[in-house]
């Protein structure tokens, strides 16, 4: 089957969509999909992508093409809207008519985030082209995209009490800030969480944890994605220093993004805005107002919650009942968790499950499927949220298209039942087809192709292929780099990789599917002689029958492996 790799994209996200996108490129079974590279680029435009450019580390190395980078900036393509017609450079691909679609493509693997990429705008466009596409459907989508809405349904669903409070754009334009900030003070407490309601990864959020105006305004404006600047900090700037300024703005993790409007014009690209700045504060002006072209129109503003965070993912048996998986529990090493910190190594540490009671974990669990199978999500979800120190469950944030970079919470669960990345990347296409037959619309072309793989996952697990064994080193990086071969073994679908692990005691170990997801050794030898939990044992049992039709029988027993020669392991 031949599976396009839809990433990138117009959205905030799309770096994070790129880490998706490798990910299903590369881990995808390839004795059952074909990879087929989709670059959607901030025009809206579908490029059939030269596949040795899905190495590279980020967009903007390859696209827009270095030729046309103007002077030190790193930019992405919609600071040049005069390319926006332009022939895609045969370098970076081929474009792609929708139409079309069907000639390249079987399945549409979405690894994309965001508003137009997880709100079902790109699902509406799949579904009127007959293509069948990975995630939740049009309704799923709409809901998932939406922090407001989400609120609202959840509260609807279990019954949930969390203090909120909506604050739209002309409300915020009048920039009667004191006012404001003594209304939600009173209402919500400190601290404030700030959220922009259409935005994922922690892009648009922010924590007012002082009483400070000028905090809280900062952190509004960030969340609007606009920026005030008065004419003292401009000119107190030198001309690198604003260079520097120039480029955070056009950051998408870190600044509002380009175009940006201002004083009545759109403006593309940050030496265009730098040179209008100038301009604009010598002229005399004293403070500028500057906002991306795609601002929201509303932030969320809620109450701050203590407790333990945790996520959770949700997926579903054949039939369409939600499965919850463990829990993991977030503990954060850092004092504001944004984008940067939740990407950045040492941010936080996840323990699965929460540490908390058997019949509290069980509990999560079953308001997580609840919530997911209410709000008419479908195939795969990450709901976010808090266990408070009263015992209080409060949820937020569905997210139906999770992070998927291989070590992802949603494969770190998905491996607590038994799966290994390439079984997980299996299943959300299988069990997504299985979805898209349920909404009546090219019903017996999809059931034909069900079928087919059905048939080619089973003769898959019949064949019995020889072992090639992966050293696990004692070192946090020698354990990544074996993980990685190991994630490599599986997608090529040739051979049956065992990991062992050579421990601190001296023995080697044969190690289990949820301890190669572990995020440091130390983690690992902690855990291998250690009963597995309650919770693990329980949700991986009720999985089993699902785990059986990918994975064939698992077993999560550790057990220690007979001595061999370092010579008999792969590097």
């Amino acid at each position: 089957m031949r599976i396009g790799i839809f990433f990138g994209g117009p959205s905030r996200e799309r770096e994070i969509s790129f880490a998706g996108g490798k990910t299903a490129f590369e881990y995808l079974d390839k004795s059952l999909f074909e990879p087929v590279p989709v670059f959607v680029d901030s025009f809206g435009r579908f490029i059939l992508l030269e596949k040795e450019l899905m190495y590279s580390t980020e967009i903007r190395e390859f696209y827009p093409p270095k030729s046309i980078q103007k002077d030190t900036f790193k930019t992405y393509i919609e600071s040049f809207p005069e390319l926006a017609k332009e022939p895609i450079p045969s370098e970076i691909g081929v474009l792609l008519d929708p139409a079309r679609f069907q000639d390249y493509f079987d399945f549409v693997f979405l690894a994309m985030h965001g508003p137009d990429c997880e709100d079902g705008a790109i699902q509406g466009l799949l579904e009127w082209y007959k293509v069948p596409y990975s995630g939740p459907g049009l309704m799923g989508s709409a809901v998932g995209i939406d922090k407001i809405l989400q609120n609202e349904m959840i509260r609807l669903v279990n019954g949930q009490e969390k203090k909120s409070w909506t604050l739209t754009y002309d409300k915020w334009l009048p920039r009667e800030y004191p006012i404001l900030f003594q209304v939600l003070k009173k209402h919500l407490g400190l601290p404030l969480v700030i959220k922009a309601p259409h935005q994922g990864s922690s892009i648009g959020v922010a924590i007012v944890k002082e009483d400070s105006l000028e905090e809280f305004v900062a952190a509004v404006n960030q969340c609007f994605f606009q920026i005030e600047l008065n004419a003292d900090t401009w000119k107190s700037l030198d001309s690198a220093e604003k260079q520097a300024w120039g480029q955070k703005v056009a950051n998408l993790d870190e600044g509002i993004g380009f175009p940006v409007v201002f004083e009545g014009d759109t403006i593309y690209h940050p030496a265009d805005l730098i040179s209008k700045l100038d301009t604009f504060f010598a002229a005399g002006n004293s403070e500028a107002f500057l906002s991306s072209l795609n601002s929201e129109d509303q932030v969320l503003i809620e109450e701050f919650i203590e407790g333990q965070e945790f996520s959770c993912g949700c997926i579903q048996f054949d039939g369409g009942k939600p499965l919850a998986l463990p829990p993991s529990e977030v503990i954060k090493m850092v004092k504001v968790f944004d984008f940067n910190a939740k990407y950045k190594p040492g941010a936080s540490r996840k323990r699965i499950p929460v540490d908390t009671s058997l019949e509290k974990n069980q509990e999560i669990r079953k308001v997580i499927a609840d919530v997911f199978e209410q709000l008419g999500i479908t195939v795969c979800a990450r709901i976010d949220g808090f266990l408070t120190p009263d015992g209080t469950i409060l949820l937020h944030d569905p997210n139906t298209i999770p992070g998927m970079s291989p070590t992802s919470f949603i494969f770190k669960q998905m491996a607590e039942i038994g799966l290994n990345v390439t079984q997980a990347l299996t299943y959300l296409v299988r069990q997504s087809i299985r979805e898209r037959i349920r909404i009546g619309k090219n019903t017996w072309q999809l059931r034909s192709l069900l079928a087919t793989l059905d048939e080619q996952i089973a003769a898959n697990n019949s064949i019995i292929k020889p072992e090639e064994i992966v050293s696990f080193g004692a070192t946090d990086e020698e354990y990544q780099q074996a993980r990685l071969k190991y994630g490599q073994l599986n997608a090529q679908g040739k051979v049956t990789p065992v990991p062992v692990l050579k421990a601190s005691d001296g023995k080697s170990y044969k190690l289990t599917n949820p301890l190669m997801f572990k995020e440091y050794v130390s983690d690992v030898e902690a855990l291998l002689h250690e009963e597995r939990h309650p919770l693990l044992v329980e949700t991986s049992q009720k999985a089993a029958a699902l785990t059986e039709f990918y994975a064939g029988a698992v077993s999560y027993d550790i057990s220690v492996y007979p001595d061999i020669s370092s010579a008999a392991f792969t590097s």
